[in-house]
C-alpha cells in the first residue's frame, strides 16, 4: 500500500503494436521535483495525478499497466495528445 502524503512521480510509454503502455520510469521522494524537472526541460508533458501515479508506482519500470488502469491511462494519453497538437 502506498505512504500517505509521499509524492510519487511515473512516466508513462506506448508504441502502437504493443498490448498496453508500459512504466517507463519513477521517482518518489525527494526526486520527484528533479524527475519532474528533467520531464519539463526535455519537452515532455507533465501532468498532475497523485493517485495514478500512486497505484502506479508498485510497477517495475518496463511492466505493462494493467488493464483496470486501461481508461484513466488513455485519458491521460488523450490529454497529451491534445497538448501536442496546440
Amino acid at each position: 500500500m502506498p505512504e500517505a502524503g509521499r509524492s510519487r512521480a511515473v512516466a508513462l510509454k506506448y508504441y502502437a503494436g504493443l498490448p498496453a503502455p508500459f512504466l517507463l520510469a519513477k521517482a518518489d521522494g525527494r526526486l520527484v521535483e528533479r524527475f519532474t524537472l528533467i520531464a519539463q526541460e526535455a519537452g515532455v508533458p507533465v501532468l498532475r495525478n497523485g493517485p495514478l501515479a500512486s497505484a502506479l508506482f508498485p510497477l517495475e519500470v518496463g511492466d505493462y499497466i494493467p488493464e483496470e488502469y486501461f481508461e484513466i491511462v488513455a485519458r491521460v494519453f488523450a490529454f497529451v495528445k491534445r497538448i501536442e497538437e496546440t
